[in-house]
């Protein structure tokens, strides 16, 4: 069955094609004008639109252009009369997928209609096998590269993360990752989907903290046109987008108390209605949630529904912190410069012994992601092929002296790198204000002067988890 919009002035043309059409099994919609025709492709997505060429205001040459430029997946079939060949030309150079010629049968009408959504559903078919061969070719690559895509270890505790995420990915069960921020939980969701038999169905990624009760609602569920201000079109929510695949649900525990209830409804019934909607929709979705709460701190908070708890935490996988494997930590550099390297114009291939001890000897509160970050700051200050000690911040404090803000600093003689230090500011004072703030994202945004919004913009861009 395929969604099908049927645009043509004519109401006996527009009414017997909707019937034929109904008749083979199709859901059809109608339009006497391509203007009203866009109206309805806006509200509501199309497999097919069949126009037809000549109408008056907004020909069907237009139509054919305007759907192209708003949904550029919908199919188009335009109707002609006999002797318009040229239009015909035009129509397929502008995107137009088949034609007609009046006069036409019933029967050819609804042959050429199937054969025209049989052929685009193959084309879906094999842009679905060829993003799947694309995921697992990559995925398959980066493993080689790599352990499991960026997830970089080989001490024991990750061996039994990698061990961990073996055994999971072959099961369609709930997976709690826990972590401290920066451990890389989202790669071990990925990893995760990549592994199991969803692996040709989407990944989606929902970071539940930086969105208001009303927006994660909607963000989650998907709303119904006019469900609120500013609600003037149909959308679809997270749940519905992953179906088929994997939902990951960041930061969990900051999820309120009405959604959860909502969360815990899906969880259990595997359906779900739309903000503002009626119609129940069925999902089929695997939930990977995750969360730097500790499970007792989690489970025994007060704020957190023990129920849904227990659906969430089926299985728990714990990611160490990087001050426990600091033996990874000469693998994760030299990962990184290999990384970064294009990025910062540098031609360094390697860490010295010296500026490795120096790094191993930090206690890392920002973990991989800190790291991460030292390495990249590091790689723009290096000259030459090695990364020595006297590239490396200080990392007193856990953070770059360069950076602190804490006393009035000299420019360095061989100079700096201002846009490094002044983010690295940027950074320690985020993540000072959270602190002050305990966890109360309005609470950091007034201590900062800053806007909600422009908040949850830099929290995003330093990777910085509540």
């Amino acid at each position: 069955m395929a969604e099908i919009l049927i645009i043509d002035d004519h109401d006996s043309m527009r009414e017997g094609l909707e019937l034929l059409l109904r008749r083979r099994g199709h859901r059809t919609r109608s339009a006497e004008s391509g203007a009203r025709g866009m109206e309805l492709l806006e509200d509501e997505d199309a497999d097919l639109v069949i126009t037809d060429l000549k109408m008056a205001h907004m020909d069907g040459m237009e139509v054919l252009t305007r759907v192209k430029e708003v949904k550029p997946e919908t199919e188009v079939m335009v109707i002609t009369a006999h002797g318009t060949i040229e239009k015909v030309v035009e129509a397929m150079k502008l995107g137009a997928v088949d034609f007609i010629t009046k006069p036409f049968s019933s029967e050819e009408f609804g042959v050429k209609v199937d054969r025209l959504l049989t052929d685009r559903e193959e084309r879906a078919r094999l842009r679905r096998e060829n993003q799947a061969l694309r995921v697992e070719n990559t995925y398959l690559k980066e493993e080689a590269q790599a352990r499991y895509g960026e997830i970089v270890g080989e001490s024991e505790p990750m061996q039994e993360v990698f061990r961990w995420i073996d055994r999971v990915a072959r099961s369609d069960s709930t997976v709690m990752v826990y972590g401290e921020s920066g451990t890389g939980k989202e790669l071990v969701a990925r990893a995760i989907h990549a592994g199991s038999p969803r692996r040709e169905g989407p990944f989606v990624r929902v970071n539940c903290g930086a969105l208001n009760e009303s927006l994660l609602d909607s963000e989650l569920f998907g709303h119904e046109k006019g469900a609120f201000t500013g609600a003037e079109k149909q959308r679809r929510g997270r749940f519905e987008l992953a179906h088929g695949g994997t939902l990951f649900l960041d930061e969990i525990a900051t999820v309120p108390g009405t959604t959860q209830v909502r969360l815990l409804r899906v969880l259990q019934e595997r359906e779900l209605e739309r903000v503002g909607g009626e119609e129940t929709i069925e999902v089929d979705v695997r939930i990977i949630a995750a969360t730097n709460a500790a499970p007792d701190d989690l489970k025994g908070d007060g704020t957190f529904r023990e129920d849904l708890f227990y659906r969430l935490h089926v299985v728990p996988l714990l990611i160490p912190p990087l001050r426990e494997r600091r033996e990874d930590i000469p693998l994760l550099v030299s990962h990184f410069i290999e990384k970064l390297r294009d990025r910062t114009a540098s031609s360094v291939e390697s860490a010295t012994d010296e500026a490795l001890r120096q790094l191993a000897a930090h206690d890392w509160p920002g973990n991989v992601r800190e790291l991460e970050n030292v390495i990249e700051r590091a790689l723009v200050m290096a000259e030459g092929d090695e990364l020595d000690a006297e590239n490396v911040p200080d990392l007193s404090g856990g953070m770059s002296a360069m950076a602190t803000g804490d006393e009035e600093r000299s420019l360095p003689a061989n100079g700096m790198d201002l846009n490094s230090a002044v983010e690295g500011l940027e950074e320690r004072l985020l993540r000072q204000a959270l602190e002050n703030a305990e966890g109360v994202k309005a609470e950091a945004a007034r201590l900062l002067g800053l806007k909600p919004s422009a908040l949850y913009y830099k929290l995003e861009k330093y990777g910085i988890e509540t």
